[in-house]
């Protein structure tokens, strides 16, 4: 194989425009991750889901698009990144009419099962077509900024689209929104996008596609509901399975001519180093997303609506960050910037340790703010690593990883900064409780804050004020343990992005392309990928409380 080497050519408006229409698919799949927020009661109320259901309509649609993102990624590139795309954009069109005339809640989970399916078609080929797209490495990197600014917003937009189509129509219009967007994707992309497909990949290996599901389910499944319930013997079983299986795919992965995912990725400089550095980035800002929303809710007593257009100020506020972070990228080493990155987000978590109950709101979205506009600088840097250290060919496994890895850090940063925040609340509010609460009231307090908003709601005024005023302390308390915590994480990351990221640079992979690489309608070259799938919701329907706050966001 000969290869040649020639500038890069630099896009033009139809590139831009292209990459337009695919920011479409990437801002709804992020948004259905949160959408359901607001919509949860009017369900309830239609559907009468049994409380198993009610969680498995939440949770659905993340497990199926996390446990498939490396499935979908390998496919994208055998079968054509574009023509994965739009067979995923149909799905996810078809889900979402289905989800919005669901008429049970079992029609509901099996369309949000669909919706992931989908979803994880769309992620992956987003991010592999936009290589095929950009050629320039400035170019590239301000796409990617783009699109990890654009896979984060979506995150944040969809409580407060939810919370606005509920006040005028039906919740079947959280689903419906999506259907013109997907339409006009079809329209769109067989004009403006380029196709990829990947050259001598040998036949879809169905063994290593189930056994790649087998091995992310049960460790994010398991992962999560020990953030949820706590830890206990059937949870660690169930994440030792999904290790145990994970095992078996890494071997077949090893005797393989051609590997659903190739091992090599893991030898080239800066790919392993980026996806841990991505697992830590991810582990604080969604680990840490559930205290910014119930201080917001529970503690402020804000509305549902209002707590979610304020928890914009934060996504608002480093909007820009993602695409300055690819500019200074070219003067300034990646490594040190992403350094710098998990710094600044340190310096957030530190701000938050001065929040209390009595804190004015700009105090907490200032520490939000902060920490989040670093861990979007190291996410959309990282993104760019990783997609740098992997061939062209191999673009949409390499953003799959990244976006696994993601799911992975969010999972283990609710687990493990949740538990360490209901470990210090469950002990400090007993110590604030007021004498004479009956012990059911005092169970009740001690579970969740939402659970002492509601048991305040039937005392006296005096006794519920102090209950309130106990939980509220505990709750902040435990919100200091957890950015300690999230800070220290934090140092890590800088240590770690300095001593493994040093030197890396997407232009470590050569940009050269062999000459005789079979490519469909443009030329690939190296480019990025992100990391960001947030939290899901904590189940259950929202009580009523004092200060007019839902019990559990």
């Amino acid at each position: 194989m000969t290869t040649t080497t020639t500038a890069a050519p630099r896009a033009g408006r139809r590139e831009w425009i292209g990459f337009a229409v695919l920011m479409l698919p990437l801002l709804l799949v992020s948004m259905d991750v949160s959408v359901l927020y607001f919509a949860v009661p009017f369900i309830s109320a239609e559907l009468r889901p049994t409380a198993t259901q009610q969680l498995w309509i939440f949770d659905t649609y993340g497990f199926v698009l996390a446990g498939l993102l490396i499935t979908m990624g390998a496919l994208g590139d055998r079968i054509g990144r574009r023509r994965l795309l739009l067979l995923g954009a149909t799905a996810f069109g078809a889900a979402s009419l289905l989800a919005a005339y669901a008429d049970s809640a079992a029609t509901l989970i099996a369309a949000r099962a669909l919706l992931g399916i989908g979803g994880a078609t769309l992620m992956p080929s987003t991010l592999a077509l936009v290589r095929n797209m950009f050629h320039d490495a400035k170019q590239r990197g301000t796409a990617i900024g783009i699109w990890t600014a654009t896979l984060t917003g979506g995150i944040a937009i969809g409580p407060v689209l939810s919370g606005i189509l509920l006040e005028h129509f039906w919740w079947g219009s959280i689903f419906l929104i999506n259907i013109p967007a997907m339409l006009m994707l079809l329209l769109l992309v067989p004009f403006l996008v380029p196709e990829f497909r990947s050259p001598a990949t040998g036949r879809f290996d169905l063994l290593s596609a189930a056994l790649s599901l087998g091995a992310l389910l049960p460790v994010i499944y398991g992962v999560k509901e020990m953030a949820r319930d706590g830890i206990s013997a059937p949870r660690v079983l169930v994440i030792v399975a999904g290790l145990l299986v994970g095992a078996l795919f890494l071997h077949r992965q090893r005797t393989r001519a051609y590997p659903m995912v190739d091992l090599a990725l893991f030898r080239r400089r800066g790919f392993a180093g980026s996806l841990a550095v991505n697992v830590l980035a991810m582990f604080a800002i969604v680990g840490f997303a559930i205290f910014t929303t119930q201080h917001l809710q529970l503690v402020l007593g804000l509305s549902p609506l209002r707590a979610a257009l304020w928890s914009l100020v934060p996504s608002l506020a480093v909007g820009g960050v993602a695409p300055a972070a690819a500019a200074l990228a070219h003067r300034v080493e990646r490594a040190y910037l992403i350094g710098a990155g998990f710094a600044i987000a340190a310096l957030g978590f530190v701000v938050l340790t001065r929040v209390t109950p009595d804190s004015a709101l700009w105090v907490l979205l200032t520490g939000a703010s902060i920490y989040a506009g670093g861990l979007v600088l190291v996410m959309s840097l990282v993104t760019e690593l990783v997609l740098g250290a992997a061939p062209p060919e191999q673009a949409g496994v390499a953003s799959a990883l990244t976006e696994s890895s993601s799911e992975l850090g969010g999972a283990l940063g609710m687990a493990l900064l949740g538990s360490v925040g209901a470990a210090v609340y469950r002990r400090e509010v007993l110590d604030g409780l007021p004498a004479g609460l009956p012990q059911d009231a005092r169970d009740a307090a001690r579970e969740t804050l939402g659970g002492a908003l509601a048991v305040a709601d039937g005392l006296p005024a005096d006794l519920g004020d102090a209950v309130l005023h106990a939980a509220r302390v505990a709750f902040t308390d435990g919100l200091h343990l957890a950015a300690i915590a999230a800070m220290l994480v934090m140092l890590v990351g800088a240590v770690a992005a300095l001593t493994a990221l040093r030197g890396v640079r997407p232009a470590d992979v050569p940009g050269a392309l062999p000459a005789d690489l079979p490519v469909a309608g443009a030329l690939p070259a190296d480019l990025p990928v992100p990391g960001a799938l947030p939290a899901d919701p904590a189940p259950g329907a929202p009580s009523a409380s004092r200060a007019g706050a839902p019990a559990e966001a």
